[in-house]
Formats: C-alpha cells, structure tokens, sequence
C-alpha cells in the first residue's frame, strides 16, 4: 500500500479508550467543495495550497496524475462560482521516476512565476527530488530537477523529504528532509543557485548529531527565517524525552550552522510529536501544533495541542499551551497554523470533530482560536468534515486578502481520494 492510501487507515487507526462527550463552540461559516479528485489524471491525496495575484491555487497530489505518481495542479475560479482544475506536471514520466515521485508536500512561487517544491520518492537514486517547474508558451509547464536526495553513497545530502521549501532573500532554497545525513535521521539543506543554472546542496545541519538524539530527529516539516537570518523548525522525534523538539539554526562566522533546541517536548500534558512547522507573530513569539500530547481523554496518546513560544531575556524560551484538543473539538493537528488580520489563528485537524464519521476517530476539522476576555484563547470549529469527499485535512490553510482560507482534505481512501475546499469564516 501506498504511504498516501496509509495515512488515512493510520489517522483512522487511533485506539478509543472511552467517549467524553463535552459542548463545543461551533461557527456558522460558509464552506465549499472546489474539487474532489479521483486518484485519475487530475491526481489524488493532495497535500496544501497557494494562492496567486489572481486568485489561483496550486498545490500538489501525492498520487494520481498520467502516470500515477502524483501531479503539480492548479484550481482557477469560473465567473459563476465553479474551479476548473489543471494538471501542470506529472510525475514520474522520466525513466525509473528520475523527475520525481509522490510529492508529499506544497509549492512555492518565485518572482517569475516558477513553481518549486520536493517529493519523497523518486529521482536519479529513489531517495527523492527537490523540483522546479516553470511556464512555457501555450500554457504548457516543463519540470527540472535541482537536486536528487541520496548523491552519495550514505544519503549525506538527506533522504526523502516530506516538507515544502523557503527562498531567502538571495534566492537560495531551504528545506528539510525526514532521513538521511551524518546521522541517518534527517538534515536541514540549502540549495544555491549558479551562473550555468545548475543548483549546488549543501547540508546545514544533520540531526541526532548530539546524545540520545538531544537535538531532535526526522524534521517533517518546513523552515522559517526571522529577521536575522536564523532558521526554525520542529522535529517529530527527539529531543531530551523523544517527543520532538522546536529548533533554532543560528549561523556563523565561520558558515558552519549552530542549533539550538528552543523546547523539548515532553508529552503527558505537554505536546508530544510536532509534524508541522511554526510561524511568528508581529513582536517575534512563535506558535505550532503537535498531533499527541496534551492528556486528552480519548487516546492514551493524547489529542495534541496548541502552543505558544516565548523569548526570555535569559535567552531560553517559554512554552504555552493555547490548546488541548478533546476529541470532538477537534484531534491529532498535523498541518501548521495561519492567523488572520486580527490575530486569530486557524487551523485543521487530521480527525477528531463528529466521532460518528471516520470509524469513530472523526473526520477532522477547521478551527479557530481567538483571544478572550481572560487573556487566554478560545476555540471555534469552523467545520467539522462528516461528509465526503471531506475527510481528514492533512495540510493546513492559505488564505486570501478577503479573508476566506483555502485547503485540502485527504480523503477516506477507497471511497475518496481527497478534495479543495473554501471556506469563509
């Protein structure tokens, strides 16, 4: 079985001790399906989305596509309401998938208008790809490979890469692969461009370079900078109790990368697995998921939370819980969070919501948190996914300048295989 057609039996597999029934805050907002995809030519399981000037959407399918092996697509909006979806590129239509196989995460644009991203498998030594694809005349959209994963004979340069990409400012990519490096346990890498359009890797930091994997171990997701030039992250395992960790890249004189671990995660009531990333807020606190953690009723593994890191003047960093998911507010976020202009933060849930959908783990929702009159946080679901094709939405949102997000389910393989969807708070 594929990994795709696994997550869902995995996200449906977790164990039920007992049912808690408690109110939950529920919102009236506007949802709509934009496209449900059939694991055919217009792919299947896809992962998030972005958003052009113009209001398109592009993303990624893990599977589906000509040949099988996932899709670059693009959902335009028609002028009475409908999308119309379009496939850019298809995987693995290069002997032995050279080019590329089951992208497990979304694009990112350039200033031209190229698209960039990575895939899990595939490429010149099946250890996965870092790709462009670019437009050409006549609507068409051509694929180049910047890197192959596993260019050595230990997989140095990482293996297998489950999380989108970022530029800085001088067009270099960063990004993070699950596998692979000094350690065997994942890497952050750079990706710098040269004079005769050819990419160089080199690998900035290799995890479970430190004892007992103190400094974390399989990087899932993708990377932010500040404004100093530092790169954060989270691993999904690791750290001091082995429940993952937030991170810090700080560089130096000499171009060797320092890490710092910002917190180790410790489960229990804390959060335990961080699979996403993390984003800033205006005055430089940091906020993520974890899919464990947080003691909730349902699971012995715990439901995940929401958190909060804060810089101290001593130069460590604070935790804070926003939020402990219960079950039917929501269950085991795995996607990264997106705030609005007033600094609420949205989110989606791999399952959890209506426990009558999904085998009784849930189907998912979107959530969201917004600040209350006791300094704290209280959280709204959106929309509960009960219904197919919508079920378990893997990835996170995007959204737009009228305020509407945009993303993706994964589907309830073999019935569905995933869709696009609008919603307005």
């Amino acid at each position: 079985m594929s990994r795709y057609k696994s997550l869902v039996v995995t996200g449906s597999s977790f164990l039920v001790i007992f049912m808690v029934v408690l109110p939950v805050a529920q919102a009236q907002s506007d949802f709509k399906t934009l496209h449900r995809f059939t694991d055919r030519r217009d792919g299947g399981f896809p992962n998030g989305l972005i958003l052009d000037g113009e209001g398109n959407l592009y993303g990624t399918t893990g599977l589906g596509g000509a040949y099988g092996h996932g899709a670059v697509f693009e959902l335009s909006p028609n002028t009475h309401g409908s999308w119309t979806e379009s496939v850019l590129y298809s995987f693995c239509s290069a002997d032995n998938c050279s080019d590329g196989d089951e992208p497990a995460a979304g694009v990112i644009f350039d200033g031209s208008g190229n698209l960039y991203g990575t895939t899990n498998r595939g490429g010149a030594q099946s250890g996965g790809v870092v790709f462009k694809v670019t437009p050409r005349a006549g609507g068409r959209w051509t694929e180049s490979v910047l890197h192959s994963f596993c260019s050595n004979s230990n997989c140095g340069d990482g293996k297998e890469s489950d999380a989108g990409l970022i530029f800085d400012g001088a067009g270099n990519l960063y990004g993070t692969t699950l596998a692979g490096g000094s350690e065997g346990e994942g890497v952050v890498f750079k990706l710098k461009p040269r004079t005769d359009g050819r990419w160089t890797e080199s690998v900035l930091y290799s995890f479970c370079s430190a004892a007992n994997c103190s400094d974390g171990s399989e990087p899932l997701a993708g990377l932010i900078f500040d404004g100093t030039g530092n790169i954060y992250g989270t691993t999904a395992i690791g750290g001091a109790q082995g429940w993952g960790v937030a991170f810090v890249l700080i560089p130096t004189a000499s171009g060797i990368w320092k890490e710092k671990v910002l917190h180790h995660f410790r489960a229990g009531t804390d959060g335990a697995d961080p699979f996403a990333g993390l984003i800033f807020d205006a005055v430089g606190n940091l906020y993520g998921t974890t899919t464990a953690g947080g003691n909730c009723k349902i699971a012995t593994s715990g439901c995940g939370i929401v958190f909060e890191l804060t810089p101290r003047a001593n130069g460590n960093w604070r935790e804070k819980i926003l939020h402990r998911f219960a079950g039917r507010d929501g269950r085991g976020p795995t996607a990264g969070l997106i705030f609005d202009v007033a600094g609420s933060l949205f989110g989606t849930t791999t399952v959890g919501g209506d426990l009558n959908c999904g085998s009784g783990v849930g189907c998912g929702v979107v959530f969201r948190l917004a600040r209350n009159s006791q300094h704290g946080w209280s959280e709204t679901v959106l929309h509960d996914f009960a219904n197919r094709p919508g079920g378990f939405p893997w990835a996170g949102l995007a959204s737009d300048a009228e305020g509407n997000f945009f993303g993706t389910t994964m589907g309830d393989y073999p019935e569905t295989f995933g869709s696009a969807f609008e919603i307005t708070p």
